[in-house]
């Protein structure tokens, strides 16, 4: 049986499609994440590299002929798109992180934090809480699929060697990471309010009954009612952020019209 022969061209252009797909799973959530092996990443960027290079009809010509600097520049370009996909993800789930550190910080249980095996740092409970409700909307909407077609779709849009991440972009990208706070905050709102209704009336009490301890009647109640709306708002807050993330594509599409060289 004779073996196929691979060009220099061939193997060059492989790895910079193994580039941008390995970006984007790194940066990818669930298959993203710090507890899936490395391994485990490289063996499915690999894999899905393989099934998409042929589909692609990369234009291999004038490779072999590129210096190592030229190959270089291509392949950061490669990993910046597939970085950049990612990165809009990234906000969605780093404005709940922020929600729950907002309800956790004014409800009074921030002060017990656990270690997110995601990012080896410390949250508050509500943050990690938040966080994987996050990740299971993720997986419940089809986000996973979503960045599969992401794939193919920005070698539509970018074709192989044609990204460049230009100011546009660049300025694009900075101006998205406001969403982290604006989408925290619609996630914490309901909390806040609560709480804020919550602290007024302890405020009162103290003014009118000044025998009353309200620093150890408050810290359970504020503890209680944000628990208890915490409950009843989490059907909107799962909706929000199912919203959110559907609104991913939208945005990873622009981001890549931009990038275009």
């Amino acid at each position: 049986m004779n073996l196929p022969v691979l060009q220099i061209e061939q193997v060059i252009g492989f790895i910079l499609v193994l580039m941008r797909v390995g970006a984007i799973f790194i940066m990818m959530p669930v298959f993203g994440e710090r507890v899936v092996p490395a391994q485990v990443k490289a063996g499915i960027s690999v894999i899905i590299a393989i099934i998409v290079y042929p589909v692609l009809k990369v234009d291999v010509t004038g490779l072999k002929a590129a210096t190592t600097v030229e190959l270089l520049i291509r392949m950061t370009g490669e990993v910046l798109i597939g970085v950049a996909i990612g990165f809009i993800a990234r906000i969605v789930f780093a404005a709940v992180q922020t929600a729950g550190e907002l309800m956790g910080f004014q409800m009074g249980v921030a002060i017990a934090n656990v270690v997110d095996p995601v990012s080896s740092t410390q949250i508050s409970i509500l943050s990690e809480f938040l966080y994987l409700v996050a990740l299971l909307v993720f997986v419940t909407v089809d986000g996973h699929h979503l960045f599969l077609a992401s794939i193919g779709e920005s070698y539509r849009v970018i074709p192989i060697m044609q990204g460049v991440l230009n100011a546009r972009a660049a300025q694009e990208m900075l101006l998205l990471t406001k969403d982290v706070f604006v989408i925290g905050f619609k996630i914490a709102a309901p909390v806040l309010a609560v709480i804020i209704f919550v602290n007024v009336g302890l405020g009162l009490i103290a003014r009118t009954v000044p025998q009353i301890n309200v620093f150890i009647v408050g810290f359970p109640l504020q503890v209680f009612m944000g628990l208890l709306f915490l409950g009843i708002a989490m059907p909107f807050i799962v909706a929000l952020i199912a919203h959110e993330i559907d609104g991913v594509w939208p945005e990873v599409r622009r981001l890549l019209f931009l990038m275009r060289e």
